[in-house]
């Protein structure tokens, strides 16, 4: 593998404009998720009895989704690894993200075009960025997701919801979808904006764009959260190790550590507790902020009912097998099937438009 950076162009950048020179250079263009039948990189069954690997592994090349799936009956955000049956038909395995670090080498190294459709990529025009591409470079880790493990399959209600809550690194990070070489870029997740929910459809296959803006080590907060069949929810945030550029080591990616806030903080209502805490630091004493915090409670109280009887009744149209699609807040990442079973991520854009 070269790790000698080259000059081409940002693949997958692919808008009518820069048709002429830039079809086909960035790689964030015709999204995994968004390939035809044809693509034989889709095709994957995960098995029931694939198996949890121990120890540390660093992977800079091969096919690699995060997911989740049931471990020891506990919902849990793992990263499916491939790489193993490409190099000589071993299983599949699945790792530990703690364990697990994702080298992004400089055979990433793209360039930002001089167009404003890409204007929300974290670089100037002709600055130079690590791109873990949407269709797959046989010199780059491929980083995709993909909600289809049995267990998962069986459980969950139509799908789950996925959240980049944070990133701590060097650099900025942004993720996004591209359908086609004509189709306008999807923006999923910007490290710099809030936190944005964006739905995955059940049984999903899916690949995007991760654009990094500079080298370095970064911690990348994941949270996946679905509400199962049974009316519960289940939720699990793991922090994405990636070691990017040349002066990145797995080991400094391996040791780092979350410094930011709590995933838990993380997009949360405000408690009770912290509702009265607020009324009593108002002005005009503290009977004004006793009932503050009073009907603060009671509106909590009456919203979780709420939702608890809401809960109740969809749990039981789910059991009679009743599967409609409701509108889920957040992008959608749901699409057409793949010839796995797995649905693709053009059916999704198109949806999304």
């Amino acid at each position: 593998m070269s790790s000698t950076p080259s000059s081409r162009p940002l693949r997958g950048l692919g808008a009518v404009v820069l048709a002429a020179t830039l079809i086909g250079a960035l790689g964030l263009a015709s999204p995994a998720a968004g390939q035809t039948d044809e693509d034989p990189n889709l095709d994957q069954a995960i098995r029931s009895e694939q198996v949890v690997a121990r120890g540390q592994k660093t992977l800079a090349s091969g096919h690699v989704d995060i997911g989740p799936r049931f471990v020891d009956g506990r919902w849990t955000l793992l990263i499916h690894d491939d790489q193993a049956k490409a190099e000589g038909g071993d299983p599949s395995v699945w790792r530990r993200p703690e364990r697990t670090v994702l080298q992004v080498t400089d055979d990433a190294l793209q360039t930002v075009p001089d167009d404003e459709t890409y204007g929300f990529l974290p670089a100037k025009p002709g600055d130079r960025v690590h791109v873990v591409p949407q269709t797959q470079d046989p010199d780059v880790v491929w980083v995709g997701w993909n909600t289809q493990d049995p267990e998962v399959m069986e459980r969950i209600d139509r799908g789950v919801t996925m959240t980049l809550t944070g990133v701590q690194g060097p650099g900025d990070l942004v993720v996004y979808l591209q359908s086609g070489d004509f189709g306008d870029p999807q923006l999923l997740w910007d490290s710099t904006a809030k936190p944005k929910p964006a739905w995955v459809d059940v049984n999903t296959h899916t690949h995007a764009n991760w654009v990094f803006s500079r080298p370095g080590t970064y911690l990348v907060r994941v949270r996946i959260a679905a509400e199962l069949v049974d009316g519960t929810t289940v939720s699990d945030t793991r922090d994405l190790r990636f070691a990017v550029g040349r002066g990145a080591t797995p080991a400094a990616a391996s040791a780092a550590r979350w410094t930011g806030p709590k995933a838990e903080a993380d997009e949360a209502e405000p408690t009770a507790a912290a509702a009265a805490t607020d009324g009593g630091d108002d002005e005009g004493g503290g009977s004004g902020g006793m009932v503050v915090a009073i009907v603060a409670v009671a509106l909590l109280l009456g919203a979780v009912l709420a939702a608890t009887l809401v809960r109740g009744r969809r749990a039981r149209a789910r059991a009679r097998g009743a599967r409609m699609d409701d509108g889920r807040p957040g992008d959608r990442l749901g699409g057409d099937r793949t010839n796995d079973g797995s649905r693709s991520a053009d059916a999704r854009t198109k949806d999304d438009a």
